[in-house]
């Protein structure tokens, strides 16, 4: 069985991120999509929320998990017998970020891959930071997010 993962902040989610993880459970067997930290974010909601979010948003993918974990991604992947890290990108200006990820990665754990998949185009600009900077100004975000998790993100940011 080929697994992955697929680790990001998720904060929140977005179809972006949706469309990298449905493409990713065509390619692999089994995909567990992990909350990671991000020693350089502040989540607006937290590991338990975007747990949640996940779940609601992916319950129709068969082969997909959600976890939560805050050491390191290299560790977690050797853990659960995965092969590889998937990774989406939306840029150039991801790549170099994610490629040095990668070779952290790899020098961590020798068995594991790293596979970049690119954005669809109509998500190439979104972001969990554009999401929020949408809505705390009264943006419709109906076209960012997945429904299941739309009004969850308006209440608590409307109220923040």
């Amino acid at each position: 069985m080929k697994i992955a993962v697929c680790p990001g902040s998720f904060d929140p989610v977005t179809l972006g991120h949706l469309d990298i993880i449905t493409r990713s459970a065509k390619i692999f067997d089994k995909v567990i999509v992990v909350v990671m930290k991000n020693f350089q974010k502040t989540p607006m909601f937290t590991a338990e929320e975007r747990v949640d979010f996940l779940r609601r948003c992916t319950f129709h993918l068969s082969n997909v998990e959600i976890d939560a974990y805050s050491g390191l991604l290299a560790d977690y992947a050797s853990q659960h017998g995965a092969v590889a890290i998937v990774k989406g990108l939306r840029a150039v200006s991801d790549f170099e970020y994610e490629f040095q990820q990668a070779l952290t990665n790899k020098k961590l754990n020798p068995e594991l891959e790293t596979v970049f998949i690119t954005t669809s185009s109509e998500h190439m600009f979104l972001s969990s930071s554009v999401v929020k900077q949408v809505c705390h100004l009264g943006g419709d975000i109906s076209t960012f997010v997945p429904p299941e998790i739309q009004y969850d993100i308006i209440k608590r940011i409307q109220k923040a």
